[in-house]
C-alpha cells in the first residue's frame, strides 16, 4: 500500500470533502475549516478538517467558538475538534488547549487495503461454540450497547441511539455483528460504509474480558473485510486503541497518523 497516497485520500474524502453523515447533518466549510453539525443530540458535531497555519489558526479557533456560543442549535452540545498529528500548524493542539478545549485519549489512524486484510485473515475462525449474528433491529442494538459497556467500561447511550438510527433509516450504510457464545454476547463490532469514497470504517470490536485472546477480534476483522470487498471498497480505516493496534498491524494495517479529540461544551 502506498501510505502517502492512502493518507491523502483519507484527508480528501473523509475529512475535507466529507459528505453529510446523515440526512439531518449539515457540513459547513469556511475559513480553512470543515465543520459537521449533527441534526440530533446523538449526532456528532465538530471539526472534521482544517488547513491552517501559524497566522490563521487562532482566528479559526475563535470563529468556531463564536459559532458554538452563539448558534441556538449548538446550545448544550459537546463539540469536538478532531485533530491529527499531521495537521498544521504543529502547535494546533496547544492552541486548542489555550482556547479551553480538553483532550481525550489519542488513537492511531490505521489504514489497510481490503484485499490484503482479506488475504492475511484467510482461515480466521471463531472459537468453538461462538457464532456471528447480524444486528438489524432494536433488541440486537441493545445487546451491542451492553457488550460495548462491558468491554470498554464506558456509557453507550449515544452509541445506542446512533445505531438505532442507522438500522432504522440507513441500513445500507452500516454492518453490525454480534459474536454469541450460546445466549451470551461476547463481542460486538460494526463497519460503516462511506458511499462515494474508497473507505469503509471499522468501529467497536470490543470483547468482554473473559473471552479475550481467543481470536474473536481477528475473526470479526476478517468478517468485515469480506463484506467491504463485496461492496467494492478499497481501504479499511480504524481509529485504533493501544490494545488493538498490534493486532491490526499483524493483519496488514499501517499507522498513518495519531488522532486526538479535543472537546468543549457549548453553554446551554
Amino acid at each position: 500500500m502506498d501510505q502517502t497516497e492512502a493518507l491523502r485520500l483519507f484527508d480528501e474524502q473523509l475529512r475535507r470533502d466529507a459528505p453529510p453523515e446523515t440526512p439531518t447533518t449539515r457540513v459547513d466549510a469556511e475559513g480553512g475549516v470543515v465543520r459537521q453539525v449533527g441534526g440530533g443530540s446523538h449526532e456528532w458535531t465538530g471539526v472534521l478538517w482544517s488547513d491552517l497555519d501559524e497566522a490563521t489558526a487562532d482566528a479559526a479557533i475563535a470563529a468556531q467558538l463564536r459559532w458554538l456560543n452563539g448558534d441556538p442549535e449548538a446550545a448544550g452540545r459537546e463539540f469536538e475538534w478532531k485533530t491529527y498529528s499531521h495537521d498544521r500548524p504543529a502547535d494546533l493542539r496547544d492552541r486548542l488547549l489555550a482556547a479551553g478545549f480538553q483532550p481525550e485519549d489519542p488513537e492511531t489512524l490505521m489504514v489497510a487495503e481490503v484485499s490484503e486484510v482479506a488475504e492475511l485473515t484467510r482461515g480466521a475462525e471463531l472459537p468453538d461454540g461462538v457464532r456471528l449474528v447480524k444486528v438489524t433491529d432494536a433488541p440486537g442494538v441493545d445487546l451491542v450497547a451492553a457488550v460495548h459497556e462491558k468491554a470498554f467500561g464506558t456509557n453507550s447511550d449515544r452509541l445506542r441511539m446512533r445505531m438505532l438510527d442507522q438500522v432504522a433509516t440507513r441500513a445500507d450504510t452500516v454492518s453490525i455483528v454480534l459474536a454469541m457464545a450460546g445466549d451470551e454476547p461476547v463481542c460486538a463490532a460494526r463497519m460503516e460504509f462511506y458511499p462515494g469514497t474508497d473507505f469503509a470504517g471499522l468501529w467497536g470490536g470490543g470483547t468482554v474480558e473473559e473471552w479475550r485472546g481467543r481470536g474473536i477480534y481477528r475473526a470479526l476483522v476478517a468478517h468485515r473485510a469480506r463484506i467491504a470487498a463485496e461492496h467494492g471498497y478499497r481501504y479499511l480505516q480504524v481509529d485504533a486503541s493501544e490494545d488493538s493496534r498490534p493486532i491490526l498491524q499483524r493483519l496488514g494495517f499501517a499507522a498513518l497518523s495519531v488522532t486526538t479529540p479535543y472537546l468543549i461544551t457549548a453553554p446551554a
